[in-house]
Parts: structure tokens; C-alpha cells; sequence
């Protein structure tokens, strides 16, 4: 699904050469449910725009779906990342002006699908996250939980290949907090779906499969959890 070799970052500020990522080496496969945890500033969320194509590395190679994608231009990377990854993130990012099942169906804009079938498909998706009933209302009607929630079926609306969830409980507490984690995980046991979590929550990397840690820009450990 996924394979980085020898990846780095580097940001130059002025005559500063600030060095982020350091030699990542990583290797997802499909259906994986990968947590990675790690101090702030160890490189999680650099790492984590790497993968989703919203930035690019130094050097190094990085390969999605047996393609290396490391020296696509942006409108090749914006196409990728349309079709294949989906994003949640821990503020949700809806569009305010918008209402539910306008949000998730905004991915499908660029498609060139009718009106009528990215309705079709949104409300379908509602109804999977438990949310059909919210369907009109608007962000700021919505609970941060089912503000989340909204979050994941625009992430899932594509039929993306992967999701990237970066603290997607970090503003919720501990009982919605669980309850995301439920649905990320039936999605990943049930559909298939390869879900990387960036996580400071020790109880959330727990439940995922794998676990990997971030130290000053290099990944440190590789663990599996056994359920």
C-alpha cells in the first residue's frame, strides 16, 4: 500500500538549515492500522503531509500503490490525493456556511458527478456514520463527536485507499473519543480500509494494530499489538 525508504526533510529558514525528518523508513500494507505517537516536534505531522501529498520530502523515495510519486508535480499530487487518500483531522474542518451533507459530498465536486448522485452518495454515507438524522444541520448545530463524524464520511466519500487521521480525537473526550475509535476500527475490520492515526493518547495507539514511535525525526519503534 504504502513504502517509505530513506526519507527527509529539511526546512530552510533564512541561513538555517533545520533538518525535521531524518532516514524514515516505513512500510504499510493494505488493511494495516498503524498508530504513531511521539513527543511534539518529533516529526509526526511532517511525516503525515508526506504521506497525504501535501508536502514533499528532501530526498528519499516514497512509493503509494507500487507507484513513486516522489517527483509527480502538484496537479499529479492533487489528483492522487483526490482519488486515494482520505483526511481527518482533529479540528474537522468543516465548511461552516456549509451544512452535513453538503460537506461530505464536497470531495465529489471535482468529479464531474451530478448534484443529484453526490446527494445520493453523502446521505448514504451519513446514514453508515449514524449521522442521516443531521443531514441539514450546519457545523456550529453539531457536537464535536458528531462534528467528527461528518469528518469521516467526507474522508470515506471518494472510497479512498487509505485514511490519514491526524489526532482525530485530540478535541473530544475520552467517552466520544472511544466511540470514534470504534467506528475507525469497524471500518478497518470490516471494509478493509488502511487507517494511520497520529496519536498523543496512549489508549488510542493501544487499539490500533501496529505502533510505530517518533524520536527527533526517526522512527524508533515497531510494534505489534496483539488483541
Amino acid at each position: 500500500m504504502l513504502k517509505i525508504q530513506e526519507l527527509y526533510k529539511s526546512y530552510t529558514f533564512g541561513n538555517t538549515i533545520v533538518p525535521v525528518l531524518k532516514g524514515i523508513n516505513l512500510e504499510v500494507k493494505a488493511g494495516d492500522f498503524l498508530a504513531i505517537t511521539g513527543t511534539s516536534g518529533s516529526g509526526k505531522s511532517t511525516l503525515m503531509n508526506i504521506m497525504g501529498l501535501l508536502d514533499k520530502p528532501t530526498r528519499g523515495h516514497y512509493w503509494l500503490e507500487n507507484k513513486e510519486i516522489v517527483h509527480y508535480n502538484d496537479d499529479e499530487l492533487a489528483a492522487i490525493r483526490n482519488q486515494k487518500i482520505g483526511f481527518v483531522f482533529q479540528s474537522f474542518y468543516l465548511l461552516q456556511r456549509f451544512s452535513a451533507v453538503e460537506n461530505v459530498g464536497y470531495p465529489l465536486i471535482y468529479r464531474h458527478i451530478s448534484q443529484k448522485e453526490i446527494r445520493h452518495r453523502s446521505m448514504e454515507m451519513l446514514e453508515k456514520m449514524g449521522m442521516a438524522d443531521r443531514a441539514k444541520h450546519h457545523p456550529n448545530e453539531l457536537s464535536g463527536g458528531q462534528q467528527q463524524r461528518v469528518a469521516i464520511a467526507r474522508a470515506l466519500i471518494g472510497k479512498p485507499s487509505i485514511i490519514l487521521a491526524d489526532e482525530p480525537t485530540g478535541a473530544l473526550d475520552a467517552h466520544v473519543s472511544k466511540q470514534i475509535i470504534d467506528l475507525l476500527l469497524e471500518l478497518n475490520q470490516q471494509e478493509g480500509i488502511t487507517i494511520i492515526i497520529i496519536t498523543h493518547d496512549a489508549n488510542v495507539a493501544k487499539r490500533c494494530k501496529r505502533h510505530v514511535i517518533m524520536e527527533e525525526g526517526i522512527l524508533t519503534t515497531d510494534a505489534i499489538n496483539l488483541h
